[in-house]
């Protein structure tokens, strides 16, 4: 199948988001991705972003995520993932009804 390109308009207001934590919830039909900032050492974390996509979509940015962490890794070396998992760095939100 044959890439088709697009043009991206970004309007010029639109802020760039860091989030460093995230939540994913899902039904049915959907996936949504609730994008966080947790602040080091305090138990509270301040919403971003919320993107919600559908399953097919989901599975596309599933693949193109690791292909991305692959070239990622080929260029700048391995991710290694922390060594002990924080309590706030799990997925907190599976699913939902």
């Amino acid at each position: 199948m044959a890439s088709k390109e697009i043009t991206v308009n970004v309007p010029q207001d639109l802020d760039p988001v860091y989030s460093n934590m995230i939540q994913i919830a899902f039904r049915d039909d959907e996936f949504t991705f609730l994008f966080l900032h947790q602040i080091p050492n305090i138990n509270q974390a301040k919403a971003k972003s919320i993107v919600t996509i559908s399953p097919k979509h989901a599975k596309k940015f599933l693949a193109v995520l690791q292909q991305s962490v692959a070239e990622f890794e080929s260029k700048f070396g391995t991710i290694e993932p922390p060594k002990e998992q924080q309590a706030g760095d799990s997925v907190t939100m599976r699913g939902y009804s």
